[in-house]
């Protein structure tokens, strides 16, 4: 594995993240290491860097959102792979996340040599499974209708959907973006008639389904 690789660990635990930081140690020589320990500082590092070779992303850390948080992270930089590392392994929300776009998803649970595999199978251009268990289909067709829907949206959509669902006015998304009002405005029709809703409310609720009941924050 070549040398100089840029990898974000995002993740609340400090000690988790501290033994993915030894994990990789081992699959490049000298990596820089960028750490996240919310989804806001998440995003700051994604969005400041274009040559980041891969995002190692918690589902739950505070500020994400389940998978909508996959989302809103693949929209700010598309060239970045994303690898979901989770507590959570159950096999929808694993076959939901590929779905999405993740380039991998393993469970925090595995061994780090298991981890050191999949990172190196992301980073070497595959996608990376559980390979015990068989993913199937979605189930559900309106929640393959959602996320058809949401392939559709560019990049550029999917962010504005991303802070519409933070509460975020048009005025404020526009200098998030670095650009107009009327840019804006014509994202969110866009936006909005993608995913076949009237108003930004339900596009926020459409948003929030993807956030399954198996990937919500334990309660503290």
């Amino acid at each position: 594995m070549s040398s100089g690789l840029k990898i974000v660990i995002a993740d609340d635990h400090p000690l988790f993240r501290g033994a993915l930081k030894q994990a990789l140690a081992s699959v490049a020589e000298d990596p820089v290491i960028l750490e996240a320990g919310t989804f806001a500082e998440t995003k700051e590092i994604v969005a400041g860097s274009d040559d980041i070779d891969l995002v190692l992303l918690d589902l739950t850390m505070p500020g994400a959102s389940g998978l909508s948080g996959l989302v809103a992270i693949r929209a700010i930089n598309v060239g970045a792979p994303v690898m979901i590392v989770s507590a959570h392994d159950e096999i929808e929300t694993i076959r939901r996340a590929l779905d999405l776009g993740a380039s991998g998803y393993i469970s925090k649970s595995a061994s780090m040599e298991e981890i050191r595999m999949a990172v190196r199978t992301v980073l070497d251009g595959g996608i990376h499974a559980p390979p015990d268990g068989d993913l199937g289909t979605e189930t559900d067709p309106e929640i393959a209708d959602l996320i058809h829907r949401l392939h559709s949206l560019t990049p550029q959509q999917a962010r504005v959907l991303s802070m519409i669902a933070e509460g975020l006015l048009n005025k404020q998304i526009a200098y998030e973006l670095g650009v107009s009002e009327a840019t804006v405005k014509a994202h969110v029709s866009a936006v909005l008639q993608k995913l076949d809703v009237d108003s930004r409310t339900q596009a926020v609720i459409q948003l929030s389904r993807i956030a399954t009941d198996t990937i919500a924050a334990p309660a503290t």
